[in-house]
């Protein structure tokens, strides 16, 4: 049986793997960019911090 070529993310050409690899950082970094906007929404939507929302600050 012959082995195709290693597969690929669909929007870059890294091969997905765990640990420190160029992919992991790059999935990595696009959650905390979708976490960021999250919590600026938060905060606009309720008029409060996120902070204060989440009940860490009372």
């Amino acid at each position: 049986m012959t082995e195709g070529p290693a597969p690929t993310s669909a929007t870059t050409n890294d091969e997905p793997a765990f640990g420190w690899s160029a992919y992991a950082e790059r999935v990595n970094g696009r959650f905390a960019m979708v976490g960021f906007v999250a919590i600026l929404l938060v905060e606009a939507i309720s008029g409060e911090t996120f902070l204060r929302w989440a009940g860490f600050v009372g």
